[in-house]
C-alpha cells in the first residue's frame, strides 16, 4: 500500500519534469488494485494531492458475508476459497485495517469526504458484487460524487477481458476518466 501511494506523491511532484500537470491526476484499479487506489485517494486528500477520479473494478471488505458472497462461492471464477487465499498472501491478521478493506474495518476509517469523485464498475456476478454497492453508498454518504455502472452477466476480472468480451469494448470507464480530466 505504501508503494502505490508514494508513486503517487512522486507522480505529483514530478509531474511537471515530464510535461504532465499535477491538477490533473486520477487513480484506479480493479480488484485489490481498486483497494490500493481507494487507499490512495484518502492519503492524496490527506497530503493535498488533488485528484480528479478514482476509477474503481471492485474489492473493499474482508468478511466475505454479503449476499453475493453467499449467491456466488463457486462456479464464477472467483471463488470463496481463493478469497480466503488471497487474503492469507496479503496481510498477517488485521482485517480491521482500513487499508485493507476501506468498507468495514472498523478502527481507524477515515471519513471519505473531499475524496475524488469515484466510478465504479460492478459485475453482477461476482462475489464482490454487494460489497461495491455498499462502497458506493458509503461514499455518496460522505458526499461524494458517484458514477455506479452494474455490468450485467459479468463475473470478476471481466475487465481484463476485452479483447473477449464486447461489454467490456462498451464499457464507459474512458469517457469517465476522459470526462474527470478535461
Amino acid at each position: 500500500m505504501n508503494d502505490a501511494f508514494d508513486a503517487l506523491q512522486w507522480l505529483a511532484r514530478e509531474a511537471p519534469t515530464f510535461g504532465l500537470d499535477p491538477a490533473w491526476l486520477a487513480v484506479g484499479g480493479d480488484s485489490a488494485g481498486g483497494t490500493l487506489a481507494i487507499v490512495c485517494a484518502v492519503l492524496a486528500r490527506d497530503a493535498g494531492i488533488d485528484l480528479r477520479l478514482q476509477l474503481l473494478i471492485s474489492g473493499t471488505s474482508a468478511w466475505q458475508q454479503s449476499g453475493s458472497h453467499e449467491r456466488l462461492a463457486e462456479d464464477y471464477l472467483l471463488s470463496g476459497e481463493t478469497i480466503q487465499w488471497f487474503f492469507a498472501q496479503y496481510l498477517r491478521d488485521d482485517r480491521d485495517d482500513w487499508r485493507f478493506a476501506p468498507l468495514d474495518a472498523a478502527n481507524g476509517v477515515p471519513d471519505f469526504e473531499g475524496v475524488a469523485p469515484a466510478w465504479i464498475a460492478a459485475a453482477d456476478h461476482d462475489p464482490l458484487y454487494d460489497e461495491d454497492i455498499a462502497f458506493a453508498e458509503r461514499l455518496r454518504q460522505a458526499g461524494v460524487p458517484v458514477m455506479f455502472v452494474r455490468y450485467e452477466g459479468m463475473i470478476h476480472e471481466f475487465f481484463k477481458m476485452g479483447g473477449f468480451l464486447p461489454e467490456v469494448a462498451e464499457a464507459d470507464a474512458v469517457r469517465a476518466l476522459r470526462g474527470a480530466l478535461e
